[in-house]
């Protein structure tokens, strides 16, 4: 598939949007912190005096757990502040909280915007996704793996507490990448396990995990969601190269995720994917201005919420129809 000049002319389009607003970024950052440490220390409160109701503020806690991890992905894209240094530290701060080392997190995710849609650089910072063809060449057990793997119940049950509490742990993937993801990772844990401690001897051990880790796992179970739907829809965009090409993987490989109003502030305008997978220095609150001034952008790859969950079990890319498939599918197309 040719690289389009209509999609040569969004990349010069959307550089008028790169441009961020130091007070807005910081008035993002303080309105999406001060909500967190509010619901974090309300739920603690409530199970320290013992109104276990009070345990459903975890919910919105980890929604501003969530928006906080928003703004360290525009950190990681140096589109948060627009100077490195601040971005930079802004992400490992908030990394902390997220448990999620800044540096190793930001060159894997600069890996997957690098190769977003390209059959042959599938792997680094990507949901796995096999092909009809790779799917049929493996054992009995090795469809069974792939099978479980992209059950919902472990993709986004026993995926964020793998993601989260043991795989980010180590710089996996990152072993012969230099020393920065395992400074950033070593040093992520020195702090949170410190910090850890801390509220542990404070506040006491039970309140500390009935309250933290539901808010990290739910957050967690949400940004695996995102990730997910945002790429694995039935129209999305997989080739190769030379026909890949970034721009039309980004606008067709990325889905435009219609949420309603409250959700698309407490994901950061993440849902218009297919913009800052075009331009990832636009930054998030400035999303909906390129919506506004383009609306042609917004009919490209539009998913809604129930599509979204349809989409679920797309599993298998098939090279010959050029869209994702179920299992189903798959099987019915051997008969």
């Amino acid at each position: 598939m040719a690289f389009g000049s209509a999609e040569k002319a969004w990349l010069k389009t959307l550089s008028k949007y790169r441009q961020p607003s130091p007070r807005r970024s910081l008035f993002e950052l303080l309105v999406s912190a001060i909500p967190f440490a509010f619901f974090w220390l309300s739920a603690w409160a409530a199970v320290h005096y013992g109104y276990w109701i009070g345990l459903i503020l975890i919910i919105p806690a980890a929604g501003f757990l969530l928006r906080l991890f928003m703004i360290q992905h525009d950190c990681g894209h140096g589109s948060f502040f627009g100077r490195r240094r601040f971005d930079d530290w802004t992400g490992r701060a908030i990394g902390i909280l997220t448990l999620t080392p800044y540096d190793y997190w930001r060159r894997a995710h600069a890996e997957h915007h690098a190769s977003a849609g390209n059959l042959d650089e599938r792997g680094m910072g990507d949901i796995t996704t096999l092909t009809v063809s790779e799917y049929r060449a493996l054992s009995g057990w090795g469809r069974f793996g792939y099978r479980l793997y992209r059950h919902p119940l472990i993709m986004f049950g026993i995926g964020p507490a793998w993601v989260f509490l043991i795989k980010q742990r180590l710089p996996i993937g990152m072993m012969r990448s230099g020393s920065l993801p395992w400074v950033s990772t070593m040093a992520t844990n020195a702090v949170v396990a410190t910090i850890s401690v801390l509220l542990i001897w404070s506040l006491g051990v039970v309140p500390f995990l009935i309250v933290h880790l539901p808010i990290v796992l739910l957050a967690g179970a949400a940004g695996i969601w995102l990730f997910y739907i945002q790429h694995q829809f039935e129209e999305t965009h997989w080739s190769k190269p030379p026909e890949w090409q970034f721009a039309h993987a980004a606008i067709h490989g990325s889905s435009h995720y219609v949420l309603p109003l409250p959700l698309r502030w407490i994901t950061g305008n993440i849902g218009i994917h297919h913009v800052h997978h075009l331009s990832s220095k636009v930054p998030f609150y400035r999303l909906p201005e390129v919506l506004r001034d383009h609306p042609e952008l917004s009919d490209m790859g539009r998913i809604t919420i129930m599509d979204s969950l349809r989409a679920v079990k797309l599993v298998l890319w098939d090279e010959a129809r050029q869209r994702l498939i179920s299992f189903r599918d798959e099987r019915l197309g051997r008969i």
